[in-house]
């Protein structure tokens, strides 16, 4: 097996079945050991220390009770999205949590129980992760990439696409129900599937530039969304046609990349 790409890592395991134990999630959310991965308005908590590498920032539940008081109310943070369970790293609980209410989250950082967490708030920033691409451990940029998903994923989707009701979220944060007892809908995160392809020509790659580049002179693969009631390789040899003019003669899968901007699978060719 190839070694994955990035976004994703193999050693987490999201325990999905344990997902509807509300107490098992309360259980973890309260242990001293369990970590907690900021998210404020699609940016992710990270660490940047004397010229190093940035790295993800968490913060354990001991610190968290300093901002956010004795947690008494955890029920009721779960049912709105607040926190989100993600799974376990090394036997440890790993929780999103939605600090998108702070209008500055840096503020929360003073308290003393941050401070002797590690998180100097000289070193710490809240960024968009697509920035930080390639600089962060593959395990943290899965992590905050997973975190970063599933509360947008909440912000978005608080009423009913049917009936519009308020939802409510359950299954520790994995699926948020129609709160209209004559509704009860069921939403869950959802995937979009892209694709994204390297075009040859014997010894020549087709590459296209987007005029909202940051950068001059950058180029990128071609890449656009897969269609419904179209395969995966029809997607590719119509957003090749679509934007170069070119017929593409056979299509061959590569690998597939999670993308969450806001929640896409990337699969390459």
């Amino acid at each position: 097996m190839r070694a994955p790409n990035y976004y994703t890592h193999p050693g987490f395991e999201r325990a999905g079945l344990r997902r509807r134990d509300s107490d098992w999630i309360r259980g973890r959310a309260l242990h001293p050991a369990s970590v907690f991965i900021p998210v404020w308005r699609t940016q992710n908590l990270v660490v940047e220390l004397d010229g190093a590498e940035p790295r993800a920032a968490s913060i354990t539940v001991e610190a968290l009770t300093a901002v956010l008081g004795d947690l008494a109310d955890i029920d009721e943070r779960l049912a709105r999205g607040e926190f989100v369970f993600l799974g376990m790293i090394d036997e440890r609980a790993h929780f999103a949590l939605d600090v998108s209410a702070f209008e500055a989250p840096l503020d929360m950082l003073h308290s003393p129980a941050l401070a002797s967490a590690g998180l100097d708030a000289a070193g710490v920033r809240f960024a968009d992760l697509r920035q930080l691409a390639g600089r962060l451990e593959r395990r943290d940029g899965a992590l905050l990439a997973f975190a970063r998903a599933m509360l947008f994923w909440h912000s978005r989707h608080r009423f009913c696409g049917l009936c519009g009701n308020p939802t409510r979220s359950e299954e520790a944060g994995h699926m948020r129900r129609c709160t209209d007892p004559a509704c009860r809908t069921m939403h869950f995160p959802r995937t979009d599937p892209a694709v994204i392809m390297l075009v040859t020509d014997g010894d020549r790659a087709l590459l296209g530039r987007n005029k909202n580049f940051p950068v001059p002179g950058m180029y990128s693969t071609l890449a656009g969304f897969v269609e419904p009631g179209e395969s995966l390789e029809d997607a590719v040899a119509r957003e090749v046609r679509e934007e170069t003019g070119i017929e593409v003669a056979a299509v061959h899968y590569h690998s597939s990349q999670p993308w969450p901007f806001p929640a896409n699978i990337m699969l390459g060719f």
